[in-house]
């Protein structure tokens, strides 16, 4: 059998980081209505020189470095973001380019906050069925390029960043069935389009625009789907939430993530949470918050780990991987 493995992970994150303090300067807002309505105290913007293939070009040769691995031994890269540096080509072939590779296969997944959930199962089906070897696996995004930064009910709640893993196709002998990437599972309900979009695109007003949320709405369809995708997720991995060691989830707002852990009956310590430093960053969230725990040394070698998120679209997935 051949199984998906994580050998390495990396992230990157802009140099600047604005505090709630500082945002409040421009911004109607206060540092305690953010904190209390969603557990966020900063976040990280790209400044001019700084776009979405920066960062995950930074975040992918972290990946490669944790590895021990050279960019040239990379077949596929697939990089989830919403905020592509051009229309096209894809934002995956300026990372190929970047990073030195001639030739391996390159593009970008859209899936907004679930990209990198939808990229990883994506990379997951490629390797198994003999597409690569290796996959680099990246979630990036500049959101703060579209956000209307006089809406304070949206623009407080999202920063830039990048994550990414690199993951080998590695067969596993008989009774290592549960080593590396054992289970996905992704939705989407375009139904609920209204709740949370950008109101610009090259098709239809042939500009930018900036994102638009009903964030009430966005909070309960997320509470409910995101337990109901873990349940899902474990009955296909054959797990229960006793095998769990971390959840590594979307980091949206610190409610949601307690709300979630509390419908599932998880620890709340088991979930790892890092909106508070560096607030949605959409699909780079997860990545970045896996490589965080473990460079922390939260997430060990042989871990369970459960990835959950859920965005825009609306889409909303999880993984079940053993690290």
């Amino acid at each position: 059998m051949i199984r998906s493995v994580v050998k390495g992970s990396g992230s990157a994150l802009p140099k600047t980081c604005v505090s709630n303090a500082e945002l409040a300067q421009k911004v109607d807002t206060s540092d305690e209505w953010i904190v209390e309505r969603t557990g966020i105290r900063q976040r990280y913007i790209a400044d001019a020189g700084e776009t979405t293939s920066t960062l995950a070009t930074q975040a992918a040769k972290k990946a490669l470095e944790a590895a021990g691995a050279s960019a040239d031994s990379v077949d596929l890269i697939v990089l989830a973001t919403a905020t592509p540096d051009e229309t096209f080509p894809a934002t995956a072939t300026k990372v190929q380019a970047a990073l030195g590779i001639k030739d391996c296969v390159a593009f970008d997944v859209a899936a907004v906050c679930t990209g990198f959930l939808y990229a990883i199962s994506v990379a997951d089906s490629l390797l198994r069925t003999g597409m690569g070897k290796r996959a680099l696996v990246i979630g990036a995004e500049t959101f703060s390029r579209i956000l209307d930064w006089e809406d304070r009910g949206t623009c407080v709640l999202f920063g830039d960043g990048a994550g990414a893993m690199l993951i080998d196709a590695e067969e596993v002998a008989e009774g290592e069935q549960d080593r590396g990437i054992i289970a996905t599972k992704l939705h989407a309900a375009g139904e609920h389009h209204d709740l949370l979009y950008v109101d610009g695109g090259p098709s239809s007003t042939q500009t930018v625009g900036h994102l638009r949320m009903r964030g009430r709405e966005v909070f309960r369809h997320a509470v409910t789907n995101l337990a109901e995708v873990l349940n899902e997720t474990l009955d296909l991995a054959g797990l229960t939430p006793a095998d769990v060691d971390w959840v590594v989830p979307h980091q949206a707002n610190a409610r949601i993530l307690d709300a979630t852990a509390k419908k599932l009956g998880l620890d709340p310590a088991k979930v790892v949470v890092t909106v508070d430093q560096h607030a949605n960053t959409s699909a780079a969230s997860v990545p970045l918050a896996f490589d965080v725990a473990v460079r922390d040394g939260r997430i060990q070698r042989g871990d369970m780990v459960l990835l959950e998120a859920m965005g825009g679209g609306l889409t909303w997935g999880a993984a079940a991987l053993r690290y």
